[in-house]
């Protein structure tokens, strides 16, 4: 049997579960229901232990170029190396970005198993989950593109489905393997009622395992565009440190497709003899909605689900999600509320699946909480807005042991800099010296400067900057760890 290559999906807009999930911010780098994030936990969901079986590579993940820094520090947390982050220039769907790993992974005539998962689905039970990887694995080897399709719980319109065709036989009894009869768009509800009742019939978890030259095989046979494009972008892309950037010429003229209707929606009329489904049921969510996080938490006797610093006094089936307040709650029921240090979000919980119409309509707006959260992540740690009038704002910054901020400067704004824990560093033109808690210093405008973290444990300062003009952009870089130069 060929090893297991892990390709992860990491890609996403943040909207669903706005205002949690943010443009910058989206929600596979959120921890919904647990101490680590929904990338930690798709990454771990396959290890035995602390560590990925034997059999498995290290794994590849795809984001863009925005979340790099993101991807590298959330794996770093859980000591699960990766083989490379490869970077797309803009997003073009599942087809092209599972197409250029299969390309990169078999760049030295290497031939993996490629499974194919997106960062931001929970799966409640992985040793299920990994049973049933072991059940398509086999298939996989033999040649066939194989997804898993979970076993429906309800009749749920949200979701397409897969028809299950003839059953594989197999080594293992459980879970089933059935060819693949057909792909059916996102139903009704008496459609998704009948499909319950059958029992003959899978939601379509968008997640697949398939050798590296099966699916290049297929991809070429079934949309060759696609492929030549991407030939193209990783043949031009180029290696920066753990990253993998694609060629943004050759990327930006590749068709956007998903991996459903580029080749298996085809192959599965054409050739179902070259395909596989697996049932799953392993307590899988895409978690797509503030109601789907409300289906899957644990609730209370009155049926709500609540975290954070929350009151909830005679309310039923409500969701109240506090982040940085107390939110107190009377008489509610079948809400939504949510609450992070910039904005509150409150919904029906059967209309929570539309907030992209709040996201919509902040774009219209041209308001920056659709893109990011008050506190903003750094390859060298975070920065959080406290307060902004005209002329000034202020920021509380954390900068991580051993990390540095670029080596720059400022046309339109001074700064001022109070250490409240830890030691800095900092360059200011020609002078280089320490500061510890309660000192402080000035960088006059237009002086060049670095500020760094020399010691053991987080340097935080409170920055006070003032000036015509405040915007992020206003940053002239000469030197940074980061390539962001």
């Amino acid at each position: 049997m060929q090893k297991i290559l892990p390709v992860i999906l990491a890609g996403g807009g943040g909207t669903r579960l706005w205002p949690l999930s943010r443009s910058h911010y989206p929600k596979q780098f959120l921890a919904i229901d647990a101490d680590v994030t929904l990338l930690q936990g798709t990454l771990t969901r396959l290890a035995v232990g602390d560590q990925l079986p034997a059999d498995y590579l290290n794994p590849i993940v795809v984001c863009n170029e925005e979340h790099r820094f993101l991807v590298g520090e959330q794996a770093r947390q859980i000591g699960i190396p990766f083989e490379r982050i490869v970077l797309e220039p803009m997003g073009r769907n599942t087809a092209p970005a599972l197409t250029c790993a299969a390309l990169l992974a078999t760049a030295k005539g290497a031939d993996p198993l490629l499974l194919m998962m997106p960062a931001d689905h929970l799966v409640r039970e992985p040793s299920k989950f990994q049973l049933a990887i072991e059940a398509g694995r086999e298939f996989a080897n033999a040649g066939r593109l194989v997804t898993f399709g979970v076993v429906p719980t309800c009749p749920e319109t949200g979701y397409g489905y897969i028809q299950l065709g003839e059953t594989l036989s197999s080594n293992r009894t459980e879970p089933p393997t059935n060819v693949i009869a057909a792909f059916k768009e996102k139903p009704n509800t008496a459609t998704a009622k009948h499909y319950l009742v059958t029992g003959s019939y899978r939601w379509n978890a968008g997640i697949f395992l398939t050798r590296a030259s099966s699916w290049l095989e297929a991809i070429g046979a079934y949309n060759p565009e696609i492929l030549s494009a991407c030939q193209a972008s990783v043949r031009l892309g180029r290696a920066d440190g753990e990253f993998m950037r694609l060629d943004k010429t050759s990327f930006s003229a590749c068709v956007a497709d998903s991996i459903d209707y580029a080749v298996m929606e085809p192959i599965s009329v054409g050739q179902p003899e070259r395909t596989a489904v697996v049932s799953l049921d392993a307590g899988w969510s895409d978690v797509g909605s503030w109601s789907s996080i409300w289906d899957v938490s644990p609730k209370s006797a009155e049926g709500n689900v609540t975290r954070g610093d929350v009151c909830a006094i005679d309310c039923e089936n409500t969701l109240i999600y506090a982040e940085s307040k107390l939110v107190a709650a009377l008489g509610c029921e079948d809400l939504v509320i949510v609450e992070t240090p910039d904005a509150v979000m409150v919904a029906p919980r059967d209309r929570a699946q539309d907030v992209k119409a709040i996201v919509d309509w902040l774009g219209t707006q041209n308001r920056d909480e659709r893109l990011a959260h008050r506190r903003v992540f750094r390859p060298w740690g975070t920065y959080e807005g406290v307060d902004a009038g005209e002329r000034f704002q202020v920021k509380r910054i954390m900068v991580k042991p051993g990390a540095s901020l670029s080596l720059q400067m400022h046309h339109h704004r001074a700064e001022h800099w109070i250490v409240v824990k830890g030691t800095a560093r900092v360059t200011r033109g020609d002078e280089v010296f320490l500061l510890s808690e309660n000192q402080s210093t000035y960088i006059p405008l237009g002086a060049t400067h670095r500020l760094e973290n020399p010691g053991t444990i987080p340097l935080e300062i409170i920055e006070v900057q003032s000036g015509a003009y405040l915007g992020e952009d206003d940053i002239v870089r000469f030197e940074d760890k980061y390539q962001r130069a």
